[in-house]
C-alpha cells in the first residue's frame, strides 16, 4: 500500500509493478498536481521569465524599433507561457498574476520602472500606440480555454466523455476547490447546462466567446 498526503491507500499495479502515489508530477510538459492549475502557472511565468532573460540582447538593442521588440516578445516568449493553458482552471489570484507578469515585461521593454508611477493602462496605451489593437495574455488564455470547450462539446471522442462524465460519490462538505467547468458560467453568465447547449451551436458559440473572453484590465494608482 502507498498512501498520499490525503490519506487514501492505493494497490494500483500495472505487469506487476506497483505505482506510487504521488500529489504531483509531469504529463506531457505540464504539471498535474493536486493543488490543481496554480503549481503549473507557475511554473509557466517561471520558463517565461528566463526565456525573456535569454533574449536581453535583443531587448537591449537600441537599434530595433520598439514595435518589433513587443511583437516578438509576444511570439517567442508570451508563446511559451500559452502551451496547454486550455486546461488551467483559474482563479482570481491566478488571473492577477498573469496580468502582472505580462505588465513587468511590457515595462521592461518600454523601459518604464514602478519608481516612474506610470499606471497599467498608461503602459497599456503606449503599447496599443507601438503594435495597435491586439490581445491581452489574460484574454488569450480564456478564449483559448472557451474555444477548446466549445470543441470538445461538439465533438464525440473520449475527451467530451470525461467532461462531461460523472463519478460515484460527492464533494467533501466545506469550501470547494474550484474545478475546470467552473470557469465556463463564470465567464459566460450562462448555467453550464446552457453553456453546453450553446456551444452546440458553432457561430453563437464563437460570438459568445469573443465577448466573455474580454479580461477586466487591473489598474495601478499613480503618485506625483
Amino acid at each position: 500500500m502507498t498512501n498520499n498526503t490525503n490519506g487514501f491507500s492505493t494497490n494500483i499495479r500495472v505487469n506487476g509493478k506497483k505505482l506510487d502515489c504521488v500529489n504531483r508530477f509531469k504529463y506531457l510538459g505540464a504539471i498535474i498536481a493536486d493543488e490543481g492549475s496554480k503549481p503549473e502557472i507557475l511554473a509557466r511565468i517561471a520558463q517565461t521569465t528566463a526565456a525573456l532573460a535569454k533574449l536581453k540582447t535583443i531587448w537591449n538593442d537600441r537599434n530595433m524599433a520598439l514595435s518589433s521588440k513587443i511583437r516578438l516578445m509576444r511570439s517567442l516568449v508570451m508563446s511559451i507561457f500559452l502551451y496547454a493553458c486550455e486546461s488551467w482552471t483559474l482563479t482570481a489570484d491566478t488571473e492577477r498574476r498573469i496580468q502582472a507578469m505580462e505588465m513587468r515585461y511590457l515595462r521592461k521593454l518600454l523601459g518604464i520602472t514602478y519608481r516612474d508611477h506610470i499606471s497599467n493602462e498608461e503602459v497599456r496605451n503606449r503599447t496599443w500606440q507601438a503594435i495597435g489593437p491586439h490581445e491581452d495574455l489574460l484574454t488569450a488564455v480564456k478564449r483559448r480555454k472557451l474555444k477548446w470547450y466549445g470543441h470538445v462539446t461538439r465533438s464525440t471522442g473520449l475527451a467530451k466523455t470525461i467532461l462531461q462524465g460523472t463519478v460515484q460519490g460527492g464533494r467533501r462538505r466545506g469550501r470547494q476547490k474550484k474545478r475546470w467547468e467552473d470557469n465556463i458560467p463564470e465567464w459566460t453568465g450562462m448555467t453550464l447546462g446552457a453553456a453546453m447547449r450553446k456551444a452546440e451551436r458553432r457561430d453563437e458559440w464563437r460570438e459568445l466567446v469573443a465577448r466573455s473572453s474580454v479580461a477586466p484590465q487591473r489598474s495601478t494608482k499613480t503618485t506625483r
